[in-house]
């Protein structure tokens, strides 16, 4: 696109708006020194963008009809193959459509986005065909991802195979009714709050929210970048330790990586528990919204791991509540400058922004009115927070950041993990699309309590199925780790996981 240098007339709409005036002759001189900057733009414009190259051939894709589509998982259907040998060779992946794939359509779950098509491959895509897997297509996630439920998509809604009518967790619905329906081995998922978490805890798959940075988020549309995870979902936990091999460590182009190793994670299966530290973590339990047979559920998942040879031991972490409102007042400003100012990839960050699709996002803007009530109440929450306060609450949710990180990291110090539920409910009724303005907001965000303060503390956190709550309905294990430490993760969960059938414990006395 063409740019031109303003009129008289913009440049004192401009002016006006950000609060001061200029007058005629100061005007004319401002256009006047415009014309380098004008010269400019347009020298970048007529350059190529340098963009990661596209490696692997793809063919045609499709929307599926229900027929095809059981459990609305599915966005559209493709097949990429990958290398031909690898450690992902003859497993099949779907994609949460908030990440590139080139030449397949992307909407992340917004009506605005409906026929883009992006121009090239997120890293974790390139690289999980580089160990062979074979993409089916991607997965339906909620609208710009901002809910932890399932009414909000404008692709399809996707409902848990486990629990018809019931939400898989969100935002990567799909991806979870994908997996737990076994029509993909792997699925990779999203978390800015849990929503690779919460869909794996209420599908009964497992799901990690790995260390900030360990994947790289490279062509992948967030929220916060401060808050943004990708990571892998599977149905079991061997599987995702694989998976994560594959899309682990720096690509050379997210900024936000400072990776200081990566792991064999799969070296981890097959260990045992004995001697390992586990901190029950009391403030994860007992609250407002628990469910008696989740909490009840999780300690007795905790006493297995006891019997198994684990340390466990009831801590107390007063700050694990307040993580919840840090990580708001950090999303609320984050969200709106980063979703609708920076058009999806936010500003002042190095790394690879896809043109073609911030383009898009631009025009978005226009059709607001084609927002969710969670988009809509989140834009306004920022923009009022901003307006009214200016950066403050923003910065002092930054500050305390460090302060919640502390104070995990300090039972850490002592403790190899740390122990809650993943969830503290189980999967809900998934409301009508038209549903009225609280009930979907309650649907949306009732899951995130335990979830989101590790998205602002950066530790590494599973979800694995550890028994069947009320009516036949999943709940979820979370076990925290220290940063960059997943292999102590997988080898606790794994020896959980082969120690028992999750699926007969229930709520185990």
């Amino acid at each position: 696109m063409k740019y031109e240098t303003p009129s008289a007339s913009a440049i004192k709409e401009l002016a006006g708006e950000m609060g001061f005036t200029v007058d005629d002759a100061t005007v004319e001189e401002m256009r006047t020194f415009w014309a380098p900057f004008t010269d400019a733009f347009n020298e970048v414009e007529a350059t190529p963008d340098d963009l990661p190259p596209v490696r692997y051939e793809r063919g045609a894709w499709s929307r599926p009809d229900r027929a095809e589509n059981p459990h609305g998982g599915w966005y559209v259907k493709a097949r990429i193959e990958g290398a031909a040998d690898g450690p992902l060779k003859g497993r099949t992946v779907a994609i949460k459509d908030s990440a590139c794939v080139a030449g397949i359509p992307m909407m992340n779950g917004a009506s605005v986005l409906e026929g883009y098509v992006p121009d090239i491959d997120a890293t974790v895509v390139t690289r999980l065909l580089d160990a062979g897997a074979t993409i089916l297509g991607k997965s339906v996630c909620e609208y710009f991802c901002v809910s932890g439920g399932s009414n909000t998509s404008a692709s399809d809604i996707a409902e848990s195979p486990r629990n018809p009518g019931h939400t898989p967790g969100g935002s990567s619905t799909g991806s979870a009714a994908l997996v737990a329906s076994g029509e993909v081995d792997m699925a990779l998922g999203g978390d800015q709050a849990g929503s690779i978490r919460i869909p794996a805890s209420m599908s009964g798959i497992v799901g990690i929210k790995p260390t900030f940075g360990l994947i790289p988020y490279t062509g992948i549309m967030g929220i916060e970048t401060t808050v943004d995870h990708t990571g892998p979902m599977t149905e079991n936990v061997a599987d995702n330790a694989l998976f994560l091999e594959s899309m682990a460590g720096e690509d050379g182009l997210d900024p936000r990586q400072r990776v200081p190793t990566v792991d064999s994670y799969t070296d981890a299966l097959g260990g045992d528990v004995r001697g390992m530290r586990i901190a029950v973590v009391s403030e994860g339990f007992g609250c407002y919204d628990s469910l008696p047979d989740v909490d009840a559920t999780v300690r007795a998942a905790a006493r297995h791991l006891e019997s198994l040879g684990a340390e466990v031991t009831e801590v107390s972490i007063p700050m694990h509540p307040t993580g919840l409102a840090i990580w708001g007042g950090i999303c609320a400003d984050g969200m709106y400058y980063t979703m609708f100012r920076g058009y999806g990839f936010g500003k002042n960050v190095g790394g690879v922004y896809p043109t073609s699709l911030i383009d898009e996002m631009a025009r978005a803007a226009s059709r607001a009115e084609e927002f969710p009530h969670t988009f809509r109440f989140g834009l306004l929450l920022g923009r009022y927070t901003d307006k009214a306060y200016g950066g403050h609450f923003h910065a002092k949710a930054q500050n305390q950041r460090r302060l919640l990180t502390a104070a995990y990291d300090a039972v850490l110090a002592e403790n190899d993990l740390l122990l809650m539920p993943t969830a503290r409910m189980t999967t809900s009724r998934i409301p009508p699309r038209d549903a009225p303005f609280l009930e979907t907001m309650g649907h949306c965000w009732e899951a995130i309590g335990n979830t989101a303060p590790f998205n602002v503390s950066h530790h590494p956190a599973i979800s694995i199925p550890c028994g069947m709550g009320a009516d036949d309905k999943p709940v979820g294990l979370m076990l925290v780790g220290r940063h960059f430490e997943e292999t102590t993760i997988y080898r606790a969960a794994h020896a959980y996981e082969q120690s028992c059938d999750w699926q007969s414990q229930g709520e185990r006395g």
